[in-house]
């Protein structure tokens, strides 16, 4: 019988579904995230279940939608506290550890503001603190320009927080290695959220010249609500064309190939340990960047592809063989119940997600939805919620407080057409709400119930 696998789970920070070579959409060079694509299974329809960092970490911590208890957005934003975890012991991070496994945490945290990834099952846990210090030390008034546009970073690439951490991983693996014991890695990146500051030679990898336009760009915001051209006047970049946008995008994509660089480092130390045969990798991202789409940076208040599409890649050695899941998966809900299956340990209570590793096994899932939910609610320009559904034909958005939103993403990639006023769509319309309406209900959605359920149950909206 063959021992237990060990996990290595990678969460990037903002990263686009777009952005991954394997995606075939931009000419973006990430060589090792398409090995282990190509290697394993690539799912091309995976959303992150609410695109804030926060949130998405504590779905990924509970199995659960935030939502359901409080945690609608980051939990340390001043002047908008909101709920934030606390550890029971009992999390599945807990019985991991609890089963036998060596487990690790290192990079951003931003799960609970009273407990660390040592409270959550983690027996060793380097944190972003560590290697600030690391930077502060070596390079002593180091300073910055240009914002959260980004800009090229001093520092040698072998200091760079991606390979500063990815570095940490391979000592832990060749530590691990040693040992009989099955080990799980955790490390969440904290790129490429901006500001994007790429280390040579990845600084200047992409000219901006050569970056192409995201499909959600040139949104004139007809028929949409407000609260989107208010947040490009927030950002100060109501005046600004592709040719402004292309030298941030152009450092988005540097830092992703940096990231993937990072990514190779901890693949080869795997193969030089012996243990790559014997170890499950996980790479995704809790949401992902407007970046310039719909004329906006970051991620907040609006619920398209650029910021809840995202990649996501399983490497599983029992299923080596490349394959591309079209299942619709909500990765931060997924992977929970996807661990606890593949470690063997039993799920402690509600899951708002399911194993995927059927699907990587090539399996169909009778159970699993044919369409995603996101949702959000706001955060440092103000509350704001709504909730969306995602199928392969549209996208519905519920904004309680302003006009509703449909797309027919077939046509409309950039989903910059709102058609939900438009007759012929009625009954598509009424089907999304519906279905909707009753995934958010088995969410235990704060909004979906009593007369502001309605909105959804009896039509009571644009």
């Amino acid at each position: 019988m063959h021992k237990k696998f060990n996990i290595i789970l990678l969460i990037a920070d903002q990263h686009r579904y777009d952005c991954v070579g394997a995606a075939g959409l931009f000419d973006i060079k990430t060589p090792n995230l398409d090995n282990l694509a190509k290697g394993g299974t690539f799912f091309t329809n995976a959303y992150t279940p609410m695109p804030v960092c926060a949130p998405a970490r504590q779905c990924l911590a509970t199995g659960r939608m935030a939502d359901s208890f409080g945690g609608f957005w980051n939990y340390d934003m001043k002047g908008l506290p909101c709920k934030s975890l606390t550890s029971d012991g009992q999390s599945w991070s807990n019985r991991l550890q609890d089963s036998g496994y060596q487990t690790a945490f290192l990079g951003k945290w931003h799960t609970s503001k009273t407990d660390g990834a040592e409270q959550f099952g983690y027996a060793q846990v380097i944190g972003n603190d560590e290697w600030e210090q690391h930077i502060k030390a070596k390079y002593p008034g180091l300073t910055y320009h240009n914002g959260m546009y980004g800009e090229e970073n001093a520092i040698d690439l072998m200091d760079s927080r991606t390979h500063y951490m990815a570095g940490k991983v391979t000592g832990l693996i060749e530590e691990y290695a040693k040992g009989e014991t099955p080990f799980f890695i955790r490390l969440d990146y904290t790129d490429p959220h901006l500001p994007c500051r790429p280390s040579a030679p990845f600084a200047q990898m992409y000219d901006k010249s050569d970056m192409k336009p995201w499909a959600s760009f040139c949104d004139t915001f007809e028929g949409k609500p407000y609260i989107y051209k208010q947040m490009v006047l927030n950002w100060g970049n109501e005046n600004k064309d592709w040719d402004d946008w292309s030298e941030m995008v152009a450092l988005y994509y540097g830092m992703i190939s940096q990231v993937d660089d990072s990514v190779g480092m901890i693949v080869k130390a795997l193969e030089v340990s012996g243990q790559a045969e014997d170890t499950v990798i996980i790479y995704t991202s809790d949401h992902g960047d407007t970046c310039g789409g719909h004329g906006m940076m970051d991620k907040h208040y609006i619920l398209y592809d650029d910021n809840c599409r995202v990649p996501l890649i399983i490497y599983h050695p029992l299923y080596p063989d490349g394959k591309k899941r079209i299942d619709f998966v909500s990765n931060m809900l997924d992977i929970a119940p996807t661990i606890e299956e593949i470690s063997g340990i039993k799920p402690d209570g509600i899951r708002h997600g399911l194993s995927l590793l059927p699907l990587i096994k090539g399996e169909k899932q009778p159970a699993r939805d044919d369409f995603a939910v996101s949702s959000a609610n706001g955060q440092q320009f103000g509350f704001y919620c709504n909730r969306s559904i995602r199928t392969d034909n549209y996208r519905y958005i519920w904004n309680l407080t302003d006009v509703d939103e449909l797309y027919d993403v077939k046509n409309d990639p950039g989903e910059l057409t709102n058609i939900v006023s438009q007759s012929q769509y009625a009954a598509v319309l009424q089907d999304l709400r519906m279905k909707l309406y009753h995934k958010l209900v088995s969410y235990d959605d704060p909004f979906a119930c009593g007369w502001v359920g309605d909105q959804l149950t009896k039509g009571r909206k644009v």
